[in-house]
């Protein structure tokens, strides 16, 4: 039997309502990604690194590999296009990010991001063990503290914030495995911004403005500053399982939505 737990967040953080079982920990999958974004951002702000900073191939940056520019595959380690021809979404990317800064700060990245954001969240249940792409694990609870940081940040600054959830090259179109191929396809750093992509997998009624991410273990995180809302559903049915995923998370979207 699949479990799963969720919870909806006003705009200061306060949960509205929420159910499951919140405190038990999911593999969180894609959803990793917005944490190593922030983390990222972290790092730009200690000055350990930039996002001007040249990594992976030739003319390639860490804010390209952030925002799913800088040319590499879903998986493997060899660029299949020029830095910031196409949204092409990678993990390998996201893991020559994780890597760069893992050498800027001399720690590995795991202990980058517990200390940067885990840590100071108070995320109690959360860890990553494997790929910063995909290999986080936290409880709703966990996460309803990150959308508060994503919605009022304390550990970087307003600057950041906005930054990290702006359109990055934003004449770019690609594919949002799973849902369909946009043109064009917004994309902040490492995380996903609806724009006027649709169908989508967050609620029709969802603003543009809206930004997340959802994760292959059946998961989905969203944050609406126009509605002053955001959702968390945590599910261990994996996407390939579920054929109604997005339906699904599109239906409850637009619930929460019609209630706030």
């Amino acid at each position: 039997m699949p479990n799963a737990a969720a919870a909806v967040v006003d705009a200061d953080g306060t949960v509205i309502d929420r159910w499951g079982d919140t405190a038990r920990p999911f593999r969180l999958a894609s959803i990793t990604k917005m944490l190593t974004g922030w983390a990222a951002m972290v790092a730009v702000e200690e000055g350990t690194v930039t996002l001007d900073d040249p990594v992976g191939q030739p003319g390639c940056t860490l804010r390209h590999v952030l925002a799913h520019a800088g040319g590499y595959p879903f998986d493997g380690p060899d660029p299949i296009a020029a830095p910031e021809r196409t949204r092409i979404y990678s993990n390998s990317g996201i893991e020559v990010a994780a890597e760069h800064i893992a050498v800027a700060s001399s720690m590995p990245f795991s202990d980058y991001l517990t200390a940067a954001v885990i840590e100071p969240l108070g995320m109690a249940s959360a860890t990553m063990n494997g790929s910063p792409a995909h290999g986080a694990r936290a409880s709703v609870d966990d996460l309803v503290a990150f959308v508060a940081e994503l919605q009022r940040p304390q550990l970087i600054s307003t600057e950041s914030a906005v930054e990290a959830v702006s359109i990055q090259y934003p004449s770019l179109s690609g594919i949002v495995p799973g849902v369909g191929r946009f043109a064009p396809c917004p994309w902040g750093l490492g995380i996903e911004i609806r724009g006027d992509k649709s169908p989508h997998w967050t609620g029709t009624d969802n603003s543009p403005a809206t930004f997340g991410h959802f994760g292959g273990a059946g998961t989905m995180l969203w944050v609406d500053p126009r509605a002053g809302r955001s959702l968390i559903a945590l599910t261990d049915r994996r996407f390939d399982d579920w054929p109604e995923a997005v339906a699904s998370w599109r239906s409850l979207s637009d619930t929460v939505l019609s209630a706030a």
